[in-house]
């Protein structure tokens, strides 16, 4: 542990902004589990439904700075991309 008050502050603020990236992220990943284990099951009709969802927390996790940009684009590209190929198989 620091003696400076000042780091003292820091140590406490980033285990807080931790904390809640550690949260944010896991629901991300939460939504994308979700999303793919309708599109194991099968079941396209509640996937499209779950899209805009699933999306939206991806761009949420973005503008709060726990994903890159770009890594949001490659997860939203990748979910939709194995949406659209089951979609194309049925």
């Amino acid at each position: 542990m620091p003696n400076i008050k000042s780091a003292k502050k820091r140590v406490l603020v980033n285990q807080k902004k931790a904390t809640i990236n550690k949260s944010e992220r896991s629901e991300v990943r939460t939504y994308i589990k979700n999303f793919n284990a309708m599109l194991d099951a099968g079941n396209l009709e509640e996937a499209e439904a779950a899209i805009p969802a699933t999306m939206a927390a991806i761009d949420k996790a973005v503008t709060k700075g726990i994903y890159a940009k770009n890594t949001a684009a490659n997860k939203k590209s990748g979910l939709m991309k194995k949406f659209n190929a089951l979609k194309a198989s049925k």
